[in-house]
Order: structure tokens, then C-alpha cells, then sequence
């Protein structure tokens, strides 16, 4: 039963089902306007920061003893605007810190609570698995409808 369900939940955060992948919002996507206002209460750019940096705070969480809990919402968002450069570098870390989350729950009972979880059953490895693929399925399709309206603005 366990390696079923950690397939699943590699599946889910891995391959695109029901939502998109990072991979599809960014083919082709330009960065040339990633700071720019769309009328939205946040940029591309700052999308973009916030899945890596809440999926990097989920990582930590699960991996880090002790856990500093951060200040929300303020830490949650980028302070300062994002360069091709910083895009660059801040894809690459959304990924290869999924793959570290991934290696870590596939040594793990998907049902134990983490490290710094607390214990009421509520923040077990499931859980936090399943918080990253809603959250990035959130702010992924977000960061859809941006690339949208800077498309159509550019057309």
C-alpha cells in the first residue's frame, strides 16, 4: 500500500494531471516583463518566487530540526524585483528542492508525522506532500493567467 501511494504522490507532484507542471508554464515564457503590473496584486515574477520559496519553507520544515517558523505573509513574498538571472537560478532551485522533498518522503512512512510536526497526526509526510501539490497547483495556474495577459498585452 505505501509504495502505491507514494507513486501517487510522485505522480502528482511529477506529471501533469489535473493541473499544470512547471514546465508548461515556463516553455516559451519570456522574462523580459516578469516584474511588471498586471493589475493583479502580484507579478510573474513574484508567483514564481512564492511556490519556490513556500515549497523551500515545506522542505525545511520536514527536514530541519530545529524549525524557525517564518512570518506570514510577509516572508512569503520577494522583497526586491526578479532578473532573468534570478528566474533562472529560482526554477532551478523550485526543482531540485522538489527532488529533495521526493527523496526524503520516499524514505519515509507516508503517515509518520515529520520531524518538527506536531503530535496530533496532523503534519505527517503525506500531508506536507499534498500541501506542496496544492499549493504549486494554486500559484502555478496563477502565474498561467499572468503569462496570459502579458501575451495578449504583447499582441
Amino acid at each position: 500500500m505505501s509504495g502505491d501511494l507514494k507513486a501517487h504522490v510522485h505522480d502528482l507532484l511529477t506529471k501533469r494531471q489535473a493541473h499544470v507542471q512547471l514546465d508548461d508554464v515556463l516553455d516559451g515564457f519570456s522574462t523580459q516583463r516578469i516584474n511588471e503590473d498586471m493589475g493583479l496584486p502580484y507579478t510573474a515574477w513574484g508567483l514564481l518566487w512564492h511556490v519556490w520559496f513556500t515549497q523551500r519553507d515545506i522542505l525545511n520544515f520536514v527536514r530541519d530540526e530545529p524549525y524557525t517558523e517564518l512570518e506570514w505573509p510577509a516572508d512569503y513574498w520577494p522583497k526586491s524585483a526578479g532578473t532573468p538571472e534570478s528566474w533562472a537560478q529560482t526554477v532551478q532551485a523550485f526543482r531540485d528542492d522538489l527532488a529533495a522533498f521526493l527523496d526524503l518522503f520516499d524514505k519515509a512512512d507516508p503517515l509518520a508525522i515529520v520531524p518538527n510536526g506536531i503530535g496530533n497526526g496532523e503534519q505527517t509526510w503525506l500531508r506536507e506532500a499534498l500541501l506542496i501539490a496544492d499549493h504549486n497547483a494554486y500559484h502555478l495556474g496563477q502565474l498561467v493567467m499572468a503569462r496570459r495577459l502579458l501575451e495578449r498585452e504583447d499582441g
